[in-house]
């Protein structure tokens, strides 16, 4: 009877493994182009289904523990891997790793907490670890932009803000419009997305939901209020990131550091 679950699973996988033929049409029509996608798609195909297979295991694990410890370690494991891979990204911003950990970290724990705190989710691994990991997901992605965007910005305005600071301007004064342009490039397309849902797409928390049975009320008000808790996560590890990576862009002496701002 433990394993029953492991048998509906294998079941369930039957329709996965036929919507694959969706994806042969696109692979023919890269290949007919000469994209030279069609080897990528197929790998990132088959690594993203043994990682999600994998993760159903792990999952199905987690939902039948009642010690918080197992929520807690499985969310740091999820913090560490989305900043190892945002470093990856952003690898000309200095401690860019240990950047993107913090801003994801307080970007996807804040609104975690005060929904808990307020009682709006219990706090059960069935809850918790998939809400985490839609926050974690999109604090990655925003950091990922903001860090990239303030030191592209920066480069490409290097002689403005030199200018800037050579009369009399500090840091944050020197790069304020980049600032602003980077965490608003970070944001907006989140925002833009909130303003056609429902209109333009559905969300697929939402549409996950009513395909397994759960009344379209409930799954709007689940809906809503994951979409208020994304965006509370972006916009805290947006801001968090520009604050401790703008610092080091300078020197003790107020100048650009030449090697940060080279050719790539």
């Amino acid at each position: 009877m433990e394993w029953e679950w492991l048998k509906e699973f294998g079941k369930g996988m039957i329709r996965p493994l036929l919507g694959l033929s969706v994806v042969v049409i696109g692979l023919v029509m890269s290949h007919h182009l000469k994209l030279g996608l069609v080897g990528e798609t197929s790998w990132s195909i088959l690594r993203g289904s043994i990682q999600l297979c994998a993760m159903g295991f792990v999952i199905q694990f987690l939902f039948t523990q009642q010690n918080s410890i197992w929520i807690l370690g499985f969310y740091l494991i999820m913090v560490g891997t989305a900043a190892y891979a945002t470093g990856q990204r952003a690898k000309h911003v200095p401690r860019g790793k240990y950047v993107a950990g913090v801003s994801i970290l307080a970007g996807s724990s804040v609104p975690l907490l005060m929904v808990v705190m307020l009682n709006v989710v219990s706090f059960k691994p069935r809850y918790i670890i998939p809400i985490a990991g839609l926050l974690v997901g999109n604090s990655m992605k925003a950091t990922g932009v903001t860090l990239k965007s303030l030191r592209d910005d920066i480069k490409m305005q290097k002689a403005l803000v030199e200018t800037a600071l050579a009369l009399g301007a500090t840091t944050s004064q020197a790069t304020t419009q980049q600032v602003k342009r980077s965490l608003t490039i970070a944001i907006s397309p989140l925002l833009d997305s909130t303003k056609t849902v429902g209109l333009v797409m559905f969300p697929g928390t939402m549409i996950g939901m009513m395909l397994a049975g759960t009344s379209p009320e409930e799954a709007i008000r689940i809906q809503l209020v994951i979409k208020c808790m994304v965006i509370g996560a972006v916009t805290v590890s947006s801001i968090t990131s520009v604050y401790l990576s703008r610092p080091s862009f300078f020197t003790e002496s107020y100048q650009l550091k030449t090697d940060i701002f080279g050719s790539d």
